[in-house]
């Protein structure tokens, strides 16, 4: 999958790739913005690819002889709410994931994600939140849904005999929690009402390319806003990655 290209030389481009068997990997494509290039236009960022990568361990920068299109979401007709969700999932991906470091999980979410974007006719925000639940699951920090995370009391069972219409959401530890709960001090936390709740359930509960859940749009906009805060809190905290700025050390050469 193609997260972003750059401008190289006059005629060239060096591409960010996510692999399914390498992670991040940089390629360049020579001539790749010639008007005779065959493969260099399908180097566009959100297009999944199969590429001949011929990749050595001591080049920062791979080489790739052929390539042909599997999905395209540029290729559908131009519509902005589609294209701000996918270059919001291929910033959160070029964040999260690592050079040359193998996460078939990762590579399976973003590759669903843009499928979905590719066959959807509307609610690319739903498909962002979905995203977003996935990636967090993926990077080890899932919330919790079915439990409190103070009380461990079961979440739906709770919501029907105390015939709730809202909840906590509690970003450290990460997870729904009941009204009332001991908090812990200076935790950041949310009041989330109870069918936004339940909406973030049928997220979860979406598997492989089965159609994302309706809600109206403003609890899929809160839900998104909710998950966005969520995963930047908790990606700001990983361990920091070292990533290869290839493109500033090739325009300072």
């Amino acid at each position: 999958m193609v997260l972003r290209d750059i401008k190289y030389r006059d005629q060239s481009k060096i591409c960010l790739l996510l692999t399914r068997e390498y992670g991040q990997v940089s390629v360049i494509l020579k001539g790749g913005r010639s008007a005779k290039s065959r493969i260099g236009p399908l180097f566009s960022p959100g297009n999944v690819i199969d590429a001949v990568l011929y990749k050595k361990g001591n080049r920062d920068i791979q080489f790739l002889s052929d390539a042909s299109l599997v999905l395209s979401p540029l290729s559908e007709s131009p519509d902005l709410d589609r294209f701000g969700v996918l270059y919001r999932v291929l910033d959160l991906i070029r964040y999260a994931s690592t050079h040359e470091e193998k996460n078939v999980p990762l590579f399976t979410i973003t590759h669903s994600a843009i499928w979905r974007l590719c066959h959807a006719e509307r609610n690319f925000q739903t498909i962002l939140a979905w995203f977003l639940l996935r990636l967090v699951g993926v990077l080890g920090f899932a919330p919790s849904l079915d439990r409190c995370v103070f009380s461990n009391a079961d979440l739906a069972s709770s919501i029907e005999e105390m015939k709730l219409d809202e909840l906590l959401f509690v970003h450290d530890p990460g997870g729904f929690a009941l009204p009332g709960s001991a908090v812990t001090m200076g935790a950041a936390i949310q009041t989330v009402p109870v069918n936004r709740y339940h909406f973030i359930r049928n997220l979860a509960a979406t598997g492989g390319n089965a159609p994302c859940p309706a809600a109206p749009a403003d609890d899929i906009a809160a839900v998104t806003a909710l998950l966005q805060e969520y995963c930047a809190r908790h990606l700001d905290r990983m361990p920091h990655r070292k990533h290869l700025d290839i493109v500033s050390r090739l325009i300072s050469a």
